[in-house]
């Protein structure tokens, strides 16, 4: 009466219980946990859907997605579209410093042009020919310095008055990197036109 079942005893139970968990289940009989919400239930079976078989699949989906946003980033960086521009370019004190640039004259923006007429004066084995080289070189790289000091002190100033609150880190050298580019080659393109102040 009070001894234990032998291995033998229990082994039916255990077949009865695994062939009543095979066979359907009773529609009135209660399922043990809550009926999820519709939102919850749709969630998990796009989770279901969308989620990668294998490795191989996860990476080509990643692969994808990251082309996708690189030729919005590309859009975005012809267009001037603030939504989908790289995070250094994005924010309205970059798109100022952007505008306030490309709406001057800067004298950096000619450099490599001017370079490489330097390079092939410097080339030619006149004495004269290149003296004149090494003060073009010379003069060139003043007038840079003198205008970069000039548009630093300009664009500090502005960028003061109009973003007193606004955090402005790096905001200027932005610009200057910005006035060594050529016009015409500069990401994100200008919007303003030269001698239009913004």
């Amino acid at each position: 009466m009070f001894r234990s079942r032998s291995k033998e005893e229990k082994a039916p139970t255990d077949k009865v219980t695994a062939d009543l968990s095979k066979q359907p289940r009773d529609p009135e009989a209660p399922k043990g946990r809550p009926t999820p919400k519709r939102s919850e239930a749709q969630t998990q079976r796009r989770r279901a859907q969308s989620a990668p078989a294998d490795r191989k699949e996860a990476m080509r989906r990643q692969r994808e997605a990251r082309r996708a946003d690189l030729a919005k980033q590309r859009e975005a960086l012809n267009s001037g579209d603030e939504r989908y521009l790289p995070a250094r370019d994005k924010g309205p004190v970059r798109r100022f410093v952007r505008d306030f640039v490309d709406s001057r004259f800067c004298i950096a923006e000619f450099f490599l042009p001017l370079a490489v007429i330097i390079l092939v004066l410097s080339m030619i084995r006149m004495p004269q020919v290149q003296n004149i080289a090494l003060l073009l070189w010379a003069g060139v790289i003043a007038m840079i310095v003198v205008d970069s000091v000039g548009i630093w002190i300009r664009l500090k100033k502005q960028l003061n008055e109009r973003f007193p609150n606004e955090p402005k880190r790096g905001a200027v050298a932005y610009g200057l990197m910005r006035t060594l580019q050529m016009r015409r080659l500069r990401l994100p393109k200008p919007q303003v036109k030269r001698g239009e102040r913004p």
